[in-house]
């Protein structure tokens, strides 16, 4: 990751705790890494690759803050619990959670798994950390254009039921915006573009040789994991758009509804 990319002001985050969803590698390792830069103590959230996840906490101590690593499923409602139980015990409280731990295209899932994955879980991963959130909270969903624009532009075949299993996950979570919004806490969905050099792209790329240089013609340019992540980590910091939606590279291609 190039050294240089420092989005969020050193101390900005001093004495806050984030936790990011699926923060071992990709998006979600560069977001925890701005956070906590920035001066924030950090969850770093992951699956199965638990060494990785270690890897990326000590080097997030070196810069003088906690990192806290729990693995967790998150299509598990107990691990889930366990997770938010581990927060509490550590930090207490909680000042930002990044929803971006996603998939649906591994091969030998169930028929249902994106959208366990996609919707029911971040609902159930955002009401579990409500109890610890405060007012001036914030929250960001991490999804992509080919989701959040999937009623008006198709995508891929290939990425079709994921895209819809994320914007179910989307709609779900911007249904509960009132209940947030009454308690001072911010939503802020992040959509972007195809993200060069992510899992989702290459097994896109795999499924569909030739979508990712197809789509970067079109696009201009498409952003790479760090580019994209310094967007997600701003997102957490900058007031809330008046639509609660961010949106990430180039949008022609895509019909708003």
């Amino acid at each position: 990751m190039p050294e240089h990319l420092t989005p969020l002001e050193p101390g900005s985050l001093a004495g806050k705790t984030a936790l990011v969803t699926g923060s071992s590698r990709g998006i979600g390792a560069d977001t925890v890494r701005y956070f906590a830069q920035a001066g924030a103590n950090v969850v770093i959230n992951f699956r199965n690759k638990a060494p990785r996840a270690e890897k990326l906490a000590a080097e997030l101590r070196g810069l003088g803050v906690q990192a806290l690593v729990v693995g967790a499923d998150l299509t598990d409602p107990d691990s889930v619990a366990a997770l938010f139980a581990e927060v509490q015990r550590a930090f207490g409280s909680l000042d930002i959670l990044v929803l971006n731990a996603s998939g649906g295209m591994e091969s030998g899932m169930a028929e249902d798994y994106a959208l366990i994955l996609n919707r029911d879980a971040q609902v159930r991963v955002l009401e579990n950390a409500l109890p610890l959130m405060t007012e001036g909270a914030r929250v960001v969903f991490v999804t992509s254009h080919q989701a959040h624009f999937i009623r008006t532009t198709p995508t891929m075949p290939e990425y079709e039921p994921v895209a819809r299993s994320k914007r179910a996950g989307e709609d779900a979570l911007r249904e509960l915006i009132p209940e947030l919004t009454e308690r001072g806490i911010g939503l802020t969905v992040v959509s972007g573009d195809m993200i060069e050099g992510t899992i989702t792209a290459t097994l896109l790329e795999r499924a569909n040789p030739g979508a990712i240089a197809s789509r970067r013609e079109d696009a201009g340019k498409l952003y790479n994991v760090a580019e994209f992540a310094a967007e997600v980590a701003r997102a957490a910091l900058d007031p809330v758009p008046a639509d609660n939606t961010r949106l990430v590279g180039d949008t022609g291609s895509f019909v708003a509804e």
